[in-house]
């Protein structure tokens, strides 16, 4: 993970409860992709997600939709511009905080699909490569259980 991005800042539990409730409910895609989160870190963010039938993509091969690959890169580089951006703003309350992420906003977003996603459980990561006063750009990572790197993407996102 990136620890160019605010390495010392360590979140208050609130936050990270907050942030993970607006991630794993709030966002209602996320919740039906059925992603968890496992680390919110100024630095970068990792969660997993579980294998369901209503996931499979390739219904002879068993493989993981490369939509729920996709989507599941793409919440991840939000949630970690979410926490740099919280990092940076360590200064303000939790709701002033929280109330920042009200205009974040994918604006582009490249994957590289290298492997099948074949398996029960899979793991992502992202980390913010820049936040800028504007726009951040993120380097996300999609694991098998195994930790095998499945795909890997880029994105940049809006953030005022």
């Amino acid at each position: 993970m990136n620890r160019a991005i605010a390495p010392d800042v360590s979140f208050e539990p609130e936050f990270v409860a907050r942030l993970t409730t607006l991630f794993e409910e709030l966002i209602v895609f996320n919740r039906t992709l059925g992603l968890k989160i496992d680390e919110i870190a100024a630095t970068g963010v990792a969660a997993h997600i579980e294998m369901r039938p209503e996931l499979i993509g390739h219904f002879t091969h068993r493989r993981l939709h490369g939509g729920v690959i996709s989507a599941s890169l793409d919440a991840m580089g939000g949630i970690a511009v979410m926490a740099a951006i919280g990092a940076r703003h360590m200064s303000e309350s939790i709701d002033a905080r929280m109330a920042r992420f009200g205009k974040l906003g994918t604006i582009d977003l490249r994957v590289d699909y290298l492997r099948p996603g074949l398996g029960q459980r899979f793991s992502a990561r992202a980390e913010v490569m820049r936040l800028g006063s504007r726009v951040a750009s993120t380097r996300m990572e999609f694991l098998d259980a195994e930790g095998r790197l499945l795909s890997m993407g880029s994105a940049a996102y809006m953030v005022s």
